[in-house]
């Protein structure tokens, strides 16, 4: 009987071993999956560099701080061709601001040459070549213009964000990539280099360092495009002191020129990012 009780004993012995060896490998496992977690925790964490927002709120609190202003603008903007390939269109912009609700643009360049009118109660675009133009009543802000512009008759207005008044937010929202990139210097001034991500979009800019911190370049990528689309925006000849006349911001058509109306949405040509 001896015999036979031996080995009961050594397999419950065994059993009891494999039972704590089992209960060691799930607490390491667990403790492994709870340190992975905390690890990616820290990368999200991580991945928004302070610095970065710093220097993008040091940006749009300077740009909210203006009153009026002037600046030039040329846009690269990438579409995609009806046969499926990537072609690329200018567009070159002379724009002036007076906050809370005035806004006048200049444009041309391979989609269009036009002018943009915004007095704070009406929205107009004027094709001098062709002495048309369409008028549009329009609310009374330019942030809440520069949406109605875009969802109501698709008009493209890039770098649009960097007009609006707290645009730290909205630049911000949902955003899991921040980034300092680095310092480049262009004609003897340095810039920080901005890059940001969210759902779907990248964004760059480059922030002039100093007591001016301008942007000067603005970079849109559609991350959810098979092509990762762009479009790309420098601003250079800022005037922070602009000499404006309410008057500039209205249009008043001249003789010989027809109002036509503006085209629905969903039949605008080109593309309304």
């Amino acid at each position: 009987m001896a015999k036979l009780t031996q080995p009961k004993k050594e397999t419950k012995t065994m059993n009891t071993w494999k039972r704590r060896i089992a209960s060691s490998c799930f607490a390491l496992g667990v403790l492994a999956l709870l340190l992975a977690v905390t690890e990616e925790a820290r990368a999200q964490t991580a991945a928004v560099d302070p610095a970065a927002v710093q220097v993008l709120k040091r940006m749009t609190d300077f740009l909210d701080g203006l009153q009026q202003f002037s600046v030039n603008t040329h846009s690269m903007i990438e579409e995609l061709h009806v046969s499926g390939h990537r072609v690329d269109f200018d567009l070159s912009a002379s724009v002036t601001v007076k906050r809370p609700n005035k806004l006048r643009a200049v444009r041309t360049g391979g989609l269009m040459d036009q002018r943009f009118f915004y007095d704070g109660r009406t929205l107009t675009l004027y094709n001098p070549s062709q002495k048309v133009y369409a008028t549009q009543p329009a609310p009374d802000t330019i942030e809440r213009m520069i949406d109605f512009a875009r969802e109501t008759v698709g008009i493209l207005l890039p770098s649009a964000d960097l007009l609006y008044r707290n645009a730290f937010p909205l630049l911000m929202q949902d955003v899991t990539l921040a980034v300092l990139v680095g310092k480049p210097v262009v004609n003897g001034v340095k810039y920080d280099h901005l890059l940001f991500s969210r759902q779907g979009v990248d964004f760059q800019v480059w922030v002039a360092e100093g007591k001016k911190p301008l942007p000067a370049r603005y970079i849109v990528t559609e991350t959810d495009h098979p092509l990762r689309l762009s479009i790309s925006t420098t601003l250079k000849d800022w005037n922070i002191f602009p000499a404006v006349d309410d008057a500039q911001f209205k249009f008043v058509p001249s003789k010989g020129t027809q109002a036509i109306p503006f085209m629905p949405l969903e039949t605008t040509g080109g593309i309304s990012r």
